[in-house]
């Protein structure tokens, strides 16, 4: 799994109705999907193909993602992104029926969710807290988390 730096990684970056956002690979996976514009470019088939399906997403056209990841966790942290990539879109969990999926604690969850280094393509975005809509680490915080969850016709 890759564990390069994604400010070293290939980076290409594109406007979206959240923010820029910027789209991190390494050793043919995406590694990182960060908000801000990169000062750097690089564009290649696997960045392309990500930018494009996140434009899909964003104009309602796209429910799913099919590109290669390695986000850089702790094994606890990629089993809680592997969780999180099985809700559909349109769709939520919270963080304590996650919890109890990997028998854990909520807020072991939550800690996992704020560290997801691939968020909206691993949708952090769809973990909700049993009352309320709980945190996001992205961008905007809640507001964003809102959005998105609107995007997908999600009814809070």
């Amino acid at each position: 799994m890759p564990q390069l730096s994604p400010q070293l990684s290939p980076q290409l970056s594109m406007h979206s109705p959240v923010g820029d956002l910027t789209i991190s690979s390494h050793d043919g996976h995406v590694v990182a999907l960060d908000w801000g514009w990169a000062r750097d470019q690089a564009d290649d088939e696997l960045l392309s193909r990500a930018k494009s399906q996140l434009e899909a997403y964003f104009d309602a056209a796209r429910t799913s993602f099919a590109l290669p990841l390695a986000p850089a966790g702790t094994d606890f942290q990629r089993r809680v992104w592997a969780l999180m990539e099985e809700i559909p879109y349109g769709d939520t969990m919270t963080y304590g029926e996650m919890a109890a999926a990997l028998d854990s604690s909520a807020r072991a969850v939550g800690m996992a969710c704020g560290a997801n280094p691939i968020p909206l393509i691993i949708p952090c975005h769809r973990v909700l807290a049993a009352k309320g809509l709980g945190g996001y680490s992205g961008d905007g915080g809640v507001e964003t988390k809102v959005a998105l969850l609107r995007l997908e016709k999600v009814l809070l």
